[in-house]
């Protein structure tokens, strides 16, 4: 039996090819790629902007069950898919996020893929990458920096330091930075005031980076930011402080798109990185409207399950960057059905149909989701070796009772040639031109009533409840004009509910919202629902503990 290698053991042996070569594919000329190296580069913003008259290709998104510690692979399969898309004979480029410092220290690990479906150079990828973390993360606190010396210069603004809305970053889970005090230390350094940190996948100036059209409009937004409130309770924006000009100098480079490449050497754009439980869940406009107008398929990502992810994708960014996605795929695992349907994680590999089936009631809610919204969809069933012949038809004749296929892919093993008749699929659904997508609510529908509708359409609670403060809000905003923007829900990804342990297909449950806060400049309001944090913390065992250079000086336990 052959020596099963470990996902980094796999990158470590790619054969890649210089970053040129892999931009001409696309028909990016060498001289509008800036290398970071030789295996990685970003694409010119004037050649971004000349190829906006180009026609689009077709928009695939890869969404997922709701995820659980038995792993679902919905990055691997993005991979594949790309690879599988290539493979078949179409022109076909991957756009995916960057990876978080926090949970690649933490508990998550690394983004870029597993097995043979994987984005190189992981190292890179999942750790420092092109610095556009770093580019956003000092941006941010250069606003933070400017708030809190405008109020120590004689607050000319008028700004009530009770009433500052702008938190600071870091890219790392610290529980001990989610409240703090600040300005601590005598009338030098301040006025001592409550404040706190997120992390930076949670920052507006990651959602801003990530829905930017360019960078003049990368700009406007910056300056849209509410940092606090007056005492008359009338907003205060970054431009006021006249922070947009700097903060947009500090992320010039970090908005234009990052190219990589597959195993297979087929091309990937891997830029921005908002996480989708706290955030809006995929990345850049410009690296999808890019990579649209280059190839003939474009497969992308929307974070953690479809409840989360995808409902983010269409409702958030395909309503603001004009996008019409023409198929779904879903992606599942025997391993998490069987999770849904109550298995134990230590006896996921044994054989166990009933339990499958059970929890099949998560894969059909998902199916049903994405179907309000007008885009085909294809099951896509990520193959574990413990998977038994009669668990896997359990899945197919299940997603069959829901109309749709479900195929068995095994890209984690094979690469492309495992996931050839998924390709196959996806290209028929998407060619077959019976998308009709539109978003889940209108834009003039009142911001509560936004949050309900998802609540009770996508979620399937019995509703959505918040305090009179937090419907006060709400109507406040709608009276500056903030009516018509979407909204980002921050909850559980493990649940549709707000308890993480409820899983499966929960119905009638309440979602609690604790607070809301507005995003004028990316141009949507968050919800925060139930415990969810915006400042994660690390587990018992962090990650980081077993992260270290081997004698060769190669990183280990990172993936």
């Amino acid at each position: 039996m052959a020596e099963v290698k470990s996902d980094i053991e796999i990158a470590r042996a790619a054969k890649k090819k210089p970053i040129q070569e892999v931009g001409a594919r696309l028909g990016i000329p060498a001289e509008h790629l800036l290398p970071y190296g030789h295996d990685k580069a970003k694409v010119s913003a004037e050649f971004v902007a000349g190829a906006r008259g180009n026609a689009d290709g077709k928009l695939i998104l890869v969404t997922a069950i709701s995820p659980t510690p038995a792993g679902e692979g919905k990055t691997t399969t993005t991979v594949g898919l790309g690879d599988g898309l290539n493979r078949i004979g179409k022109r076909a480029a991957v756009c995916i996020r960057e990876a978080s410092l926090g949970p690649n220290f933490g508990m998550k690990g690394g983004a870029a893929g597993g097995g043979l479906a994987q984005v190189v150079p992981m190292d890179d990828i999942n750790l420092h990458f092109t610095g556009d973390f770093h580019a956003i993360t000092t941006a941010h606190n250069l606003l933070s920096a400017l708030v809190d010396n405008h109020i120590y210069w004689g607050n000319a603004q008028d700004i009530d330091i009770r009433r500052v809305a702008w938190r600071r970053v870091m890219d790392m889970n610290d529980r001990a930075l989610r409240q703090i005090v600040c300005s601590l230390g005598g009338v030098a350094n301040g006025f001592p005031r409550e404040a706190g940190f997120d992390i930076t996948v949670a920052s507006e100036v990651m959602a801003i980076l990530c829905l930017a059209t360019d960078l003049e409009d990368l700009e406007r937004r910056l300056g849209a930011i509410i940092v606090g409130y007056r005492r008359d309770r009338t907003p205060v924006f970054a431009r006021d402080l006249k922070a947009d000009g700097a903060m947009a100098v500090l992320l010039k480079d970090a908005i234009q798109p990052n190219l990589v490449q597959t195993l297979e050497n087929n091309p990937a754009f891997v830029h921005g990185g908002p996480f989708a439980n706290i955030a809006h869940g995929c990345n850049s406009v410009m690296a999808t409207t890019t990579a649209l107008k280059l190839a003939d398929y474009v497969v992308t990502e929307a974070g953690f399950g479809a409840d989360l992810g995808a409902e983010k994708f269409f409702d958030i960014k395909c309503r603001k960057a004009g996008l019409s996605p023409d198929a779904a795929v879903i992606v599942a695992t025997v391993r998490a059905m069987k999770m849904h349907g109550g298995v134990a994680k230590d006896a996921l590999g044994k054989e166990n149909v009933e339990a499958v089936r059970e929890g099949c009631a998560n894969l059909g809610r998902h199916i049903e989701n994405v179907k309000q919204f007008g885009v085909p969809v294809v099951v896509a069933i990520n193959h574990f070796v413990t998977d038994s012949d009669a668990e896997v038809e359990a899945i197919r004749d299940y997603a069959a009772g829901q109309g749709v296929e479900a195929v068995l892919c095994q890209h984690w093993a094979r690469g492309s040639a495992g996931i050839e008749e998924l390709a196959h699929k996806v290209v028929a659904l998407a060619e077959g031109g019976t998308a009709q997508f539109s978003p889940l609510y209108p834009d003039d529908m009142k911001l509560f009533d936004k949050i309900d509708t998802i609540v009770k359409r996508i979620y399937r609670g019995s509703e959505a409840i918040a305090d009179k403060s937090v419907r006060d809000q709400l109507h406040r905003w709608e009276e500056q004009g903030y009516g018509d923007l979407p909204v980002c829900m921050a909850k559980t990804q493990y649940s549709f509910s707000t308890d993480p342990a409820l899983r499966g297909a929960p119905v009638d449950h309440v979602v609690p919202v604790r607070e809301v806060r507005l995003s004028a400049g990316a141009g949507f309001v968050v919800a925060i629902c139930g415990e969810i944090m915006t400042m994660p913390g690390l587990p018992r065992a962090p990650a980081s503990e077993k992260i270290f250079l081997n004698d060769e000086g190669q990183i280990e336990g990172l993936f």
